[in-house]
């Protein structure tokens, strides 16, 4: 709460002063008596010393009215956020291959839990990652056919729920590695990115449900794929070579990361036990260096969870976020109580006067 014209408040310094010249001001009629010794002895009744009550109702009333004059108002804090940012469409290999142990300090995950985690950081940011809370985000994923698993989204907490969901195929049909069609699938989300986002608001908007974020004027000023695999194209319509021709062609630059290690073991279950079996490692590094070359990124190899970390928070620093935020306080006139307070007390006073402490003449 807070007063437009805090100055208006200086009369209040004059209400005592008006109060005391009410209170000793002569009474300008009489009657005539031919004694007033019987009147001395008269008790004086409620009525004449409840009097000067009228004179303190209209000094409250006054002083009512003058807190009025000086407008008091509450403001609430409102913010327009402006956010020119980038949007990055994360491809996640989801293989039989996947399943590989790998090191996470200290845990043995798999390579696609152990790459769960490390993006889970980078999206919501955590030790030493910023977090993306500025960017536009989306999932695909991919084995022997790509899927767009959340689309490119600024509220991240539904991508994070698609992340944490994702597991390896399970199905030999579906297995396999088309890095082409994923990269292919990517680049064309990237590339109607504002489109897409134009008409999803729009609905939401009829809806009545868009969010802060979804309402801000967002501009993307930069697109990239951040591509992660274990291992070689080998399935899919599209050449690797050809998507990246293509991303290159519509402005988008694709960080590829190979995800390996020379001593990788699988755990299998059999009706003997549970085995450790060697995983011959099927990287295809020229390719994914081909790739990040050809569209302006880099190639990262990770044999761990720590090098993945390293190779992620410099995708982090290359591609950052500029985020603008303006606040603004939107008020409200609270005037009204203090005005409508005095007007009450001002017909109370004049009732009581015309009534009850009613003097004649």
């Amino acid at each position: 709460m807070q007063l437009y014209s805090p100055l208006a408040l200086l009369l209040l310094l004059l209400i005592p002063l008006l109060g005391w010249l009410m209170l000793r001001k002569k009474q300008t009629a009489a009657v005539t008596f031919s004694s007033l010794n019987a009147v001395r002895d008269c008790p004086v009744s409620w009525r004449v010393r409840l009097r000067p009550l009228l004179v303190i109702a209209r000094l409250v009333c006054l002083a009512l009215l003058i807190i009025g004059l000086a407008r008091p108002r509450k403001g609430t804090v409102l913010s327009e956020i402006s956010t020119e940012g980038v949007a990055i469409e994360i491809v996640v290999d989801h293989s039989g291959s996947m399943g590989t142990e790998m090191d996470y300090y200290g845990q043995k995950l798999n390579r696609l839990e152990t790459l769960k985690k490390v993006l889970s950081d980078f999206i919501m940011g955590k030790e030493g990652l910023a977090g993306r809370s500025g960017d536009l985000l989306g999932l695909v994923t991919f084995a022997r056919y790509p899927d767009t698993v959340c689309p490119l989204v600024l509220s991240h907490n539904v991508l994070l729920e698609f992340l944490k969901n994702t597991g390896i195929v399970r199905l030999r049909s579906e297995d396999g590695t088309a890095i082409g069609d994923a990269v292919a699938l990517a680049a064309a989300r990237l590339q109607k990115a504002e489109q897409e986002i134009q008409q999803r608001n729009k609905k939401l908007n009829k809806a009545g449900i868009l969010t802060t974020a979804e309402k801000a004027d967002f501009k993307i000023k930069s697109k990239a794929i951040i591509l992660l695999t274990d291992g070689r194209n080998n399935m899919g319509q599209y050449i690797p070579m050809q998507a990246a021709e293509m991303a290159k062609k519509w402005g988008i630059k694709i960080y590829t990361v190979g995800i390996g290690s020379g001593q990788a073991f699988a755990t299998v279950q059999t009706m003997m036990g549970t085995f450790k079996m060697p995983v011959e490692q099927d990287l295809d590094e020229p390719l994914l260096k081909a790739i990040a070359e050809t569209t302006g990124g880099f190639y990262g190899r990770a044999d761990d969870a720590q090098a993945l970390r390293e190779i992620i928070e410099k995708i982090d620093k290359l591609e950052k976020t500029e985020v603008k935020s303006v606040q603004y306080t939107q008020y409200a006139e609270k005037f009204g109580p203090w005005t409508l307070a005095a007007v009450v007390i001002l017909l109370c006073e004049m009732l009581a006067g015309c009534t009850i402490f009613r003097k004649i003449p």
